[in-house]
This record gives C-alpha cells, sequence and structure tokens, in this order.
C-alpha cells in the first residue's frame, strides 16, 4: 500500500492536521515496525521526546511524528515522509487495522459442541470444539466462542462479542456487546465471602451477579467474582489487562483501564476514566473517583479524589510521594548525623 493511500484511508485523522508529502517520494508500505527495528518499507511513529532522537537514524521509509517542527525539518532533510498529528499513536493505532484484522473462524456450530435445548444462539455466530453451553443461555448475533468454552445457566452474551478458548462464564453473567474475553479468565465466578464462627468459617453463599457493560475486555486468567447479594458490574468500553483480580460488589465505571496484576478487594469502586497501573491493590470498599491515576504498586486504603494520582503504599498524593523519595534517598545520612549528634549530647 502506498504512503498516500494510508493518509488517504486514514480520513479525518489526516485531514485534520498538518500533512506534508514528497511529491516526488510515495514509497510503497509492505509493513509497519518500531522505529528502531524500521525498514525502507514499513511505517512507524515517533512519540515523546524519549524517541525523538530516532527521527534522525531510523531507516523507516514514513513516519507518523507529533507537531513538532525541528522533527519534522528533520524527516524531510532524510527524505523521510511523513505525516504530523497531535496523537501519533493513536494514528498508528488505526494504520494497524489497515494492515491486520484479528482471525475470526466463519460462522458454524462444532459437532463437538453440548448446547443445552433452552439455550438461546443468535445469527451468525461461531461455536468452537467442546463448547459447552447451559440452560436458558442466550447468545446475541455474530459471537464468536472458541474451543473449551463453558457458560453456566441463566447467562446472557451480547452481539459479537469474542469469548477466547477455556475461558469460563459462571451463572447469571451478563455480558454486553462487543466484549472481548480472552482466554483463561473467569468471569461471575463465587465471591470470596466466609464469616468467621466459633466453629470456624462459614460460607456465604454469593447468589448475586457479574455486568460487563458494552465493549469490556477482559485479559487473559483474570478473575471477575459476583458478591453474596447485588451485582459486580464493569462500566461500558473498560479496559483489563492480564492476571487482574475484581472483588466480589466491586463497581467499575466506564472507561476504566487496570493494568496487569492490579486487583480490587470487595466492594471497591471506580469513577469514569481511572486507571490502575501494574500491581495496584484497592482496599475494601474503597472509592476511586473520576479520571484518577494510581501509579504502579501503589496500596490504595483511602478515598482518592476525583482527578488525583496517588503513588506508593500506603498510597498519597503523587507530590508528597516524590518529597518522601527524594528524603529516602538521604536516610544513610541523616542517621549518620543523627548518631552523631547523640554521641554528642549523651
Amino acid at each position: 500500500m502506498r504512503f498516500s493511500e494510508i493518509i488517504q484511508k486514514l480520513g479525518d485523522i489526516a485531514a485534520s492536521n498538518s500533512l506534508l508529502v514528497n511529491t516526488d517520494i510515495d514509497p510503497e508500505i509492505t509493513a509497519l515496525a518500531s522505529v528502531d527495528e524500521a525498514t525502507n518499507n514499513t511505517l512507524s511513529y515517533i512519540e515523546g521526546a524519549k524517541f525523538s532522537s530516532w527521527v534522525g537514524k531510523t531507516n523507516a521509509g514514513a513516519l507518523i511524528l507529533p507537531k513538532d517542527e525541528a522533527l519534522q525539518a528533520q524527516a524531510q532533510e532524510r527524505g523521510i515522509v511523513w505525516i504530523a498529528v497531535s496523537e501519533p499513536r493513536l494514528a498508528f493505532a488505526n494504520v494497524i487495522a489497515l494492515f491486520y484484522q484479528p482471525w475470526r473462524p466463519a460462522s458454524e456450530i462444532h459437532p463437538t459442541a453440548v448446547i443445552h435445548p433452552t439455550a438461546k444462539v443468535g445469527q451468525n455466530v461461531y461455536i468452537g470444539a467442546h463448547v459447552v453451553i447451559q440452560p436458558e443461555v442466550e447468545i446475541g448475533d455474530g459471537v464468536c466462542i472458541h474451543p473449551n468454552v463453558v457458560i453456566y445457566p441463566n447467562s446472557q452474551i451480547g452481539d459479537r462479542t469474542t469469548l477466547h478458548a477455556n475461558c469460563t462464564i459462571h451463572e447469571r453473567t451478563r455480558i454486553g456487546a462487543d466484549c472481548v474475553i480472552h482466554s483463561g479468565a473467569v468471569i461471575g465466578a463465587e465471591g470470596f465471602g466466609f464469616v468467621p464462627s466459633a466453629k470456624g468459617w462459614v460460607k456465604m453463599e454469593q447468589s448475586g451477579c457479574t455486568v460487563l457493560e458494552d465493549g469490556v475486555e477482559v485479559g487473559c486468567n483474570s478473575a471477575i467474582d459476583r458478591p453474596a447479594v447485588g451485582e459486580t458490574r464493569v462500566g461500558r468500553n473498560t479496559k483489563i489487562d492480564n492476571l487482574v483480580q475484581i472483588g466480589h460488589g466491586c463497581q467499575i465505571g466506564a472507561g476504566c483501564a487496570l493494568a496487569g496484576q492490579s486487583a480490587m478487594a470487595g466492594g471497591a469502586k471506580l469513577g469514569k476514566g481511572v486507571i490502575l497501573a501494574g500491581q495496584v491493590g484497592i482496599s475494601n470498599q474503597v472509592k476511586m473517583g473520576d479520571r484518577s491515576i494510581a501509579s504502579a504498586q501503589a496500596g490504595v486504603h483511602d478515598d482518592v479524589a476525583p482527578g488525583e494520582i496517588v503513588s506508593g503504599s500506603p498510597a498519597v498524593p503523587y507530590k508528597t510521594y516524590l518529597k518522601v523519595s527524594a528524603i529516602l534517598n538521604r536516610l544513610p545520612d541523616m542517621y549518620q548525623t543523627l548518631k552523631q549528634l547523640q554521641r554528642k549530647f549523651n
């Protein structure tokens, strides 16, 4: 595909941004690559100061650049054609979609699939080998269910949702349209509900349900538990990475992002657009406001205000965390000073 064709197919993303294409250069783009591995027939992108030096040494045939005139001039001097946009990574994501679409099997029901007679299956559905669909399940149109998936009774799967191999959907779970559940994920299993008594732990049955709204994506080996009563809910277009634990009764707003190994204890709540970086832990019943962020390995034990960034364990406001970190590096010297003062006055 010619670079000019790619720009044309980007449509509004390209039209609304500054653009420069050498009139005598319109390379054939055969692949996409990271800027450090690019060749003269590949397209790459630059985002942020960390990668800006690569404009002067990349072998890419074309680049998606930020709106930085110095970088644009450098690319021009090297004979690299480019488009400059306000969000290079977003544009690159759209270009990837021009070159690659995930594999999707043709509509069919494999003869080894076990589907209960009371289940309702929509049109243009793929159901792979050894899938088990139990009573009163509802499957929407265009759903893709890969091999070895098990769907427990009274669950609902929305239109065009994909369930990858070996994921498990427990009873009464409701999954919206255009969701993706990756391999090994378990949706709607029993929450961790045990009550202490004089005779030991008493199991509290988890009679609630789990709800995933439209456009939710759940990574491999993640778990979203159902509560004793009520529901665990994940809001529209929220994206959940691999190895994430969402406890019973949690409420997650629309457009959140939860990175790998993050975990939410029972009853925790996230507002809209919240970001949890890797290995973040949220304590029981804690609330994080809209567009707040917990940085990697933060342990969040108290409520977080909307828009606030917290770090550390226990988590504190980010600016406070930076001050504490700076002091931490000086602790050995401060300790030696303290010992000297103790000797002087004792």
